[in-house]
């Protein structure tokens, strides 16, 4: 039931969200300032919609945990009537908003001064450019850590509806200040978290790491001294600095980890092998580091990861993506009124199409072979089951005659692709 009341709030938001986009997108189109690659975008919202339909089955992980302290060791049995639209209420609203806002101040900076808490939120950070999608750019593997940090606010006594309210309250505000269309907000960057405050924490200059952790108010890093004003004279820049490199959600969150555990099996102390999880973010073993130099990043050099590939592709990708879009839409829909098992085999179709876009924008030679084994065996395949398990509607001629036409003519356009391909390969041979 708390699940479903935190994915009401957020679903309420979703057409906010989707007209932002457009309207920030346009603007970009009319002025031609190049905030939106196409490439870029797609990646980060394909790393969204994992960390949602991911989310289906990891969330009640933390909501277990928050329900056995608050019923169990909560100091003060907090009433939801306590939370009512009079002055009281109002003020309790408040007092909840702000702790929550200081339980993420924590987390965030922990998440980034930490490696194991990185590892989950440099997905977060490894857009390399700045807009309204990176904001939906989320980590699947935050679920691990991140609810310890609220723990003391359910020690306290706050009610879970009310803590999971102001949570995707504090989240839906974080949405807007990922643009570059707001420059400053006058007072406003005194006190709250805004679009310049927010760029810095983007930044992957020397003088913005590690600035400016506060979810909706900045007040948080003017007290803790990680405050950092964005400045004309530098210039940010988004990004890592150790690259992601290709368009994979899958691989967005499994890098750091990958990294961190090539270092933990190449170090020869035990307590090495350990610490470096939990040491701060960067730490290296001193055998790990002589035998394995890692180059410093530069910025001087610095080149936005941009394959380039062929009109016809990103065509097929924009309207492939469209499809995920509307799937993860339905699949959302499902879950609310059929829960997780009903999801699970959807869910499955729908990461493999993110799995062969992301294939497509890196312009992979074996996408089209990925994306035809998706169209003919996958996405049948898992309908059949889906059929055979008993799920309303998947036997049904209209569902068939409606998937028929949906990989008929994805497999016209990838018909298209293979010839093109083919045609570019005879020409440059000659």
């Amino acid at each position: 039931m708390a699940l479903l009341w935190l994915m009401d709030l957020l679903a309420l938001a979703v057409p906010f969200f989707l007209l932002a986009l457009l309207l920030e997108f346009s603007i970009d189109r009319v002025r031609g300032s190049g905030l939106y690659r196409s490439n870029d975008a797609i990646n980060s919202l394909s790393a969204g919609v994992l960390s949602t339909t991911l989310g289906y089955f990891t969330r009640f992980m933390p909501l277990l945990v928050w329900g056995l302290v608050l019923e169990n060791y909560a100091l003060i049995d907090m009433q939801l009537d306590w939370f009512d639209a009079s002055p009281g209420g109002i003020t309790m609203w408040i007092v909840a908003a702000v702790a929550w806002d200081f339980c993420y101040y924590w987390f965030h900076r922990f998440s980034h001064e930490r490696s194991i808490l990185w590892a989950a939120h440099a997905v977060h950070h490894q857009s390399e450019d700045y807009n309204l999608s990176t904001a939906l750019r989320q980590t699947s593997t935050g679920f691990l850590f991140s609810w310890i940090f609220y723990v003391p606010l359910f020690l306290i006594g706050f009610p879970l509806e009310i803590l999971l309210t102001v949570n995707a309250v504090n989240l839906i505000y974080q949405f807007w200040v990922h643009t570059q269309v707001v420059r400053r907000m006058g007072f406003l960057d005194y006190v709250l978290i805004t679009p310049s405050n927010h760029r810095v924490h983007h930044a992957q200059n020397e003088r913005y790491i590690d600035k400016n952790y506060g979810g909706m108010l900045i007040i948080w890093d003017r007290m803790f001294g990680t405050f950092e004003d964005e400045r004309d004279d530098d210039p940010v820049v988004f990004g890592v600095r150790k690259p992601l490199a290709n368009w994979n959600p899958f691989w967005a969150n499994l890098q750091v980890y990958d990294y961190l555990m090539f270092d933990a099996r190449k170090a020869q102390r035990m307590r090495d092998k350990f610490g470096i999880w939990f040491r701060r973010t960067g730490w290296r073993p001193a055998d790990v580091e002589s035998r394995y130099p890692k180059q410093r990043a530069s910025l001087t050099s610095f080149r936005k990861f941009d394959p380039a590939v062929a009109p016809a592709v990103r065509r097929y990708v924009l309207v492939q993506f469209a499809v995920a879009v509307t799937t993860a839409l339905a699949i959302a829909a499902l879950f609310a009124s059929e829960g997780a098992r009903s999801v699970l085999i959807p869910c499955v179709v729908l990461w493999t199409q993110l799995f062969t876009l992301g294939l497509f924008n890196e312009g992979r030679d074996h996408a089209i072979r990925s994306e035809a084994l998706r169209l003919l065996i996958i996405v049948p395949g898992c309908v059949v089951v889906m059929a055979l398990d008993g799920q309303a509607g998947t036997g049904s001629a209209v569902v068939w005659g409606l998937l028929a036409g949906y990989i008929a003519l994805s497999l016209a356009g990838l018909s298209r692709l293979w010839h093109e391909k083919n045609d570019r390969i005879i020409v440059l041979k000659q």
